[in-house]
């Protein structure tokens, strides 16, 4: 596949999610490199969407440690069940977080975040990583997000 990335422009959010994810999984399915997969996975969706921050984070022994992202720089390391990312990890589901402030235990890595996605990425059957997905902007992710974020990490998580 081309490095090119289509965007189709005034198209709602799930237009873009249906023209963008099956370039992603174009993009990832024949390259055997995780990183490189990660990296491109976070370029493309900073790219189509305008996200303040996306990126992985990837369980080592008893942590999630940073892997490939887009933004600004962030936490390294994040205990299970610590912040929305830990907690992704801990329960083993998507975390939809229309208020980072109002969320128990937030980690601010950056304080211009103000909502948050995660999705976890699994691995027989066991979250690998998740997919941390942050806005400047207050309630700014819904279903259609967490719907086409979790289809996008599971094809994803097939690749492993």
């Amino acid at each position: 596949m081309s490095e090119n990335l289509y965007i189709p422009e005034a198209a709602t959010k799930e237009e873009k999610y249906e023209a963008v994810i099956p370039q992603i999984e174009a993009l990832i399915s024949g390259e055997p490199d995780l990183y490189a997969n990660l990296a491109n996975i976070s370029a493309a969706l900073k790219e189509a969407f305008g996200f303040f921050w996306v990126g992985f984070y990837l369980v080592k022994e008893t942590q999630l440690v940073l892997g490939p992202f887009q933004g600004p720089i962030a936490c390294t390391r994040i205990s299970i069940g610590k912040g929305v990312c830990g907690t992704a990890w801990q329960e083993a589901k998507t975390q939809l977080v229309p208020d980072v402030d109002a969320f128990p235990g937030h980690i601010a890595c950056s304080s211009a975040s103000r909502s948050e996605i995660v999705v976890p990425v699994f691995k027989d059957k066991q979250v690998a990583m998740i997919l941390d997905v942050d806005s400047d902007q207050l309630d700014d992710f819904d279903q259609t997000d967490q719907e086409y974020l979790e289809k996008l990490m599971e094809s994803l998580g097939k690749t492993l």
